[in-house]
């Protein structure tokens, strides 16, 4: 009995033993893993630690781009600034210089402007003499044509209606507004035969004024108008103002010498042709008496003044 237990004993004490030396390699096992993994955990933080500064490193970068860039373009403006003041001295220096020759050529003209300040002085009385006579002259021909006109609307206002006749004084001429119902039919050049009556007696003043031209413009609405023998309002205004000085040469003895066709189409309105009565309005022929040219190139020269 004694001698079967001695083997179990031996056996136990060897298990034992065992199981303390695996218990210590496991503890020295868990320490070690521990630690590790303590470490890794402070590496981490170490990855991140360095993540954090790249990225600063990086946002600093950047800014020192924008910091370079934004340097840049503020030498380049101040270059280009430079540039600009150097453009204006070279500008302001030639204009110095144009300025200190102009100096020098005023001294060189101040002797001369001196040398005729005497005769201007004398021909000023001459001047005043002159521009005098201007005066007179326009006096004269601003009285001469009231005159006419006054003689004018007392022979026109016997037996015609105001309204189709107007007569007024603007500046050096006078002027005849003749509505086209009493000198046309509607859309025709041709006279009519009450038109004789009104230019007769517009021709009878003209023969009494024979330092008169006569100017006859022919004025029509905006009605387009488009026929065998006429092309548009040019052309009827034209052939009117035609038939009109034709009338006067031919029928009235009128000087041709004297007579001015024209025509003015639909423009130079007197009102808007948005009504019947207005378009009637800027139906119309005009006769302006009016002084020779050469009248008033005379008026110009002193030596022909009398």
């Amino acid at each position: 009995m004694k001698m079967s237990l001695k083997p179990v004993f031996v056996l136990f004490v060897g298990l034992s033993l065992t199981s303390c030396v695996a218990k210590k390699k496991l503890t020295a096992l868990q320490s070690q893993y521990d630690k590790a993994q303590a470490d890794l955990v402070k590496c981490g933080d170490s990855v991140q630690d360095y993540k954090d500064k790249l990225e600063r490193m990086s946002k600093l970068q950047q800014e020192s781009e924008a910091q370079k860039n934004a340097t840049l373009a503020t030498v380049q403006q101040r270059d280009q600034q430079i540039n600009d003041l150097k453009d204006q001295v070279n500008d302001l220096r030639k204009l110095r210089d144009k300025q200190v020759e102009q100096v020098g050529n005023l001294t060189v003209l101040s002797k001369a402007a001196n040398d005729n300040i005497d005769k201007t002085l004398s021909q000023l009385a001459t001047k005043d003499k002159y521009i005098n006579l201007l005066q007179a002259a326009r006096t004269k021909a601003d009285s001469i044509n009231l005159a006419l006109a006054v003689n004018l609307k007392s022979v026109l206002n016997q037996g015609l209606d105001d309204q189709d006749v107007e007569v007024k004084v603007d500046k050096t001429v006078v002027m005849i507004n003749i509505s086209d119902k009493m000198l046309f039919s509607t859309g025709s050049s041709k006279i009519s035969p009450n038109a004789n009556a009104v230019l007769n007696k517009i021709a009878q003043i003209v023969k009494s004024r024979p330092d008169l031209e006569v100017m006859v413009e022919g004025y029509t609405d905006n009605v387009a108008i488009k026929t065998d023998c006429l092309d548009d309002n040019w052309d009827l205004s034209v052939k009117r103002a035609t038939s009109v000085v034709r009338t006067l040469q031919q029928n009235f003895g009128i000087d041709p010498n004297k007579l001015i066709a024209a025509g003015r189409g639909e423009f130079n309105a007197l009102t808007t042709n948005d009504t019947s009565e207005n378009r009637a309005k800027n139906r119309r022929t005009r006769i302006i008496l009016m002084p020779k040219i050469d009248q008033f190139y005379d008026l110009l020269n002193p030596d022909k003044v009398k």
